[in-house]
């Protein structure tokens, strides 16, 4: 149970990791640059970057609300099909030959797949469709 533990801490601190790595900054910021949301840029200084300017994509606030919520929900799934996936994993490898035990944990790695793909495929439609909606000015 002890070595189960571990290996489970093992990948948890591994999906962990990788996905510190998938979001490590743009090449941009090593520089000191920052993003500007109004103008879509990079910047040196954030005084450069009106905010509070009546620029046209600032009609867009809504849309990047909208949007970072749906993306943060799709991560979540995401990532709780990624960590079924490494449970079934670890399942399928300790069932001992167990037939059911073993379909169990190909079940698991199944639905984890699904949820992968589902998480994958909403992501893009509800990117798809918020920038078709909101482009459409």
């Amino acid at each position: 149970m002890k070595k189960l533990l571990l290996n489970v801490v093992a990948a948890l601190l591994t999906v962990c990791g990788m996905s510190a790595l998938a979001s490590m900054s743009p090449a941009a910021y090593a520089d000191g640059a920052y993003y500007c949301v109004a103008t879509n840029t990079y910047v040196s200084d954030l005084s450069e970057c009106d905010t509070f300017a009546d620029n046209p994509s600032n009609k867009a606030d809504l849309m990047g609300v909208v949007n970072t919520i749906i993306n943060v929900i799709i991560g979540i799934v995401g990532f709780v099909a990624v960590i079924m996936m490494i449970m079934g994993g670890i399942s399928f490898i300790t069932s001992q030959g167990d037939s059911a035990k073993v379909t169990k944990a190909r079940n698991t790695i199944l639905y984890g797949v699904v949820g992968l793909v589902v998480a994958l495929l909403a992501f893009a439609i509800v990117n798809f469709v918020l920038k078709s909606v909101f482009s459409a000015e």
